[in-house]
């Protein structure tokens, strides 16, 4: 059963995300870094609401991805998409709220909750919608709803008659008009490929095995530039100095994958023993079956950017 879930969401978050330009994703992030959000799968609607007493739905988009992150690489990722101005100010409201004002100190990278919505929206004050009847003023975080379920059901038809019908059609006349609810594809950004494709290969270089999270990089198989998709199938995570040689062409994955560099390697800079030490490695696989590396795009890569 499809369902969908409703966030309680902090006000200058929804007003700065709201006022911008409209975003391919957001990150509607929990300073507390203890536990992945798993009330949803990817495709099914997350929607937010403001604190009381402005009780409303105002907004939301479409589940792909829940992970928990470091604040600098969820900055990294997605800027000003996390609804704030800068890193400091995402620091300062961490530090907030979790009454922690040791987390102010620079050097610390506390670890939050991300949970990453693709194709937003942010609705103006004639369109926020009346929570449903089973909201209890004792909710803090959010709460789950199966769209079979009558109050489930108001939320999918409201959403849907906002987002493509009259907002101010019956219920009952949208059900009709929309149909069965169904998942939604995500269309990722870059910030969701990049910890998709993280996550997936378990934070972990598919050459090298390297855990150190800052060296490591989501990286294009066919480059976006190119024609490639944020897609995690068209992803590796790789240490950047690997990353940076496979775009250039002085290595790439061979068919049986395996890690295969280039002559021109040496040839070029006269240098390269470490890299030719890994020659041959077998790739490790991503544990999602979804992230798999597409046989399409390795190949493109070999015949498009490797130097052979």
């Amino acid at each position: 059963m499809v369902r969908l879930f409703v966030a309680v969401t902090d006000k200058a978050w929804f007003d700065m995300l709201g006022a911008s330009p409209p975003h391919d994703e957001v990150n509607f992030w929990q300073p507390s870094g203890t536990t992945t959000f798993k009330a949803l799968q990817p495709g099914e609607l997350f929607l937010f609401k403001l604190h009381a007493p402005n009780n409303f739905i105002v907004g939301g988009g479409v589940f792909s991805h829940a992970s928990l992150v470091p604040l600098s690489l969820a900055w990294d990722a997605f800027g000003l998409k996390n609804g704030v101005a800068d890193r400091a100010e995402m620091r300062a409201r961490i530090a907030h709220y979790r009454r922690d004002p040791a987390i102010l100190d620079e050097r610390q990278d506390p670890v939050i909750g991300c949970r990453i919505l693709t194709q937003p929206f942010f609705w103006p004050r004639d369109l926020w919608l009346p929570i449903p009847e089973s909201w209890s003023p004792n909710i803090v975080t959010g709460k789950g709803f199966g769209v079979e379920e009558r109050d489930g059901r108001y939320l999918w038809d409201a959403v849907a008659d906002r987002l493509y019908g009259d907002a101010s059609s019956a219920a009952s006349d949208s059900a009709e008009r929309y149909g069965r609810p169904t998942l939604i594809k995500p269309r990722l950004g870059q910030g969701a490929f990049r910890l998709s494709v993280t996550d997936s290969y378990e934070r972990r270089c598919a050459i090298s095995g390297e855990k150190t999270l800052p060296i490591l990089d989501a990286a294009h198989i066919r480059a976006y530039d190119a024609g490639g998709e944020h897609t995690p199938s068209n992803g590796l995570l790789l240490r950047t100095d690997i990353h940076r040689l496979f775009d250039l062409g002085y290595v790439t994955i061979g068919p049986d994958r395996r890690f295969e560099v280039s002559r021109r390697l040496k040839a070029d800079f006269d240098n390269g023993r470490h890299y030719y030490d890994l020659h041959g490695t077998p790739m490790r696989l991503p544990r999602h079956q979804e992230a798999l590396p597409s046989n399409e795009a390795l190949e493109w890569h070999r015949q498009n950017r490797y130097l052979g």
